[in-house]
């Protein structure tokens, strides 16, 4: 397959091959990499009728003299276990996990985009593969691995979004599993992402299901406050995804650029008084929000630009991912 390295967007290009694992008996065995290719699964599948699964987001990064890194896979694997705990599903050995995708990784070299063209996109995926009738766990499940070269998440790149605020539709319930990335947590946010971007907006920013005054996600990501000296997320409390980039510009703000890091709740009319706004994930990495729809009104922030600190914190974050800065935390897992 011949990549225009250019053109990349976030879309689904699968390199040749995948890994597969199997849990049957009690255990895992040791999975195999197989050419990319249909997965077998029988209608009763428990993944197919009672959403039995998860999927993790992670990224391999070229660096300027060739290496090929990750960035924290030994989070990725706590909170995919995580997520299995809370789904009921057979957890992973976080060195099998970390070592099954870097052999992937390996094997998959030619599709890494060359140094900032680009990452190759990694998604672990692990569901109930058995079959099971009764509202039950599966006996059996898959864990299988893919890749995939990406451009930026959002069209507009670090350019910035506008987001729209949704109070008749919320993400996740506190005590459901808005804290794990579920399979069936995305597919009820495919409907308001789509009537808001019929609008003209980028995203959806969601709040809390129980009030509808504090913010929440946006979209598939964590969203940060910059005012004054201060950085602030919401506090994580059953419903909002423990982002792994999350956690790193939380510890970034505070050792590198002395700001005041806060976890805690968050009206959402604090928005809109924000000297800087942006959301952060692995795919999204971090992204500056321009402007904040609400109730018909738009609500620009700042200057309606990328801000200064915003810059500096995407500058020093990818610094860390692609090798031009000291790492520092041992955030980098270099595959070779």
């Amino acid at each position: 397959m011949k990549i225009d390295w250019d053109s990349l967007g976030f879309e689904a290009r699968p390199a040749p091959r995948m890994f597969v694992a199997e849990f049957r008996n009690g255990s895992w065995d040791r999975g195999r990499t197989v050419d990319y290719g249909p997965l077998a699964l029988e209608p009763a599948a428990g993944i197919l009728n009672y959403g039995q699964g998860l999927f993790e987001g992670m990224k391999a990064y070229r660096t300027r003299d060739g290496r090929i890194v990750m960035f924290r896979p030994e989070a990725n694997a706590r909170r995919l276990n995580d997520g299995c705990r809370r789904l009921c599903m057979p957890e992973l050995e976080e060195g099998f996990f970390v070592e099954s995708i870097a052999a992937l990784v390996r094997e998959s070299r030619d599709y890494v985009p060359p140094f900032e063209k680009g990452d190759l996109y990694i998604r672990p995926i692990l569901f109930g593969s058995g079959p099971v009738l009764g509202v039950n766990p599966a006996p059996s499940y898959t864990f299988c691995v893919f890749t995939s070269p990406v451009g930026p998440y959002f069209k507009s790149g670090f350019s910035g979004i506008r987001v729209e605020i949704k109070e008749d539709f919320h993400r996740a319930p506190l005590a459901g599993t808005g804290a794990v990335k579920a399979v069936g947590n995305y597919a009820t946010s495919l409907l308001p992402k789509r009537l808001v971007k019929a609008r003209g907006r980028d995203e959806v920013l969601y709040l809390d299901a129980r009030q509808s005054r504090y913010v929440e996600e946006v979209g598939s990501a964590n969203v940060f406050v910059l005012k004054g000296d201060a950085i602030a997320t919401p506090r994580l409390r059953g419903s909002i995804l423990p982002g792994v980039t999350r956690d790193a510009i939380l510890r970034l703000a505070e050792s590198r650029f002395g700001l005041e890091a806060e976890e805690r709740d968050i009206g959402f009319e604090e928005l809109f008084e924000a000297d800087e706004l942006f959301c952060t994930g692995t795919a999204a990495v971090i992204t500056p929000i321009l402007s904040v729809f609400h109730r018909e009104v738009e609500h620009p922030i700042g200057n309606a630009a990328p801000g200064a600190r915003t810059t500096a914190l995407y500058r020093e974050l990818k610094g860390i991912q692609l090798g031009e800065k000291p790492d520092g935390f041992g955030w980098i897992y270099e595959i070779g």
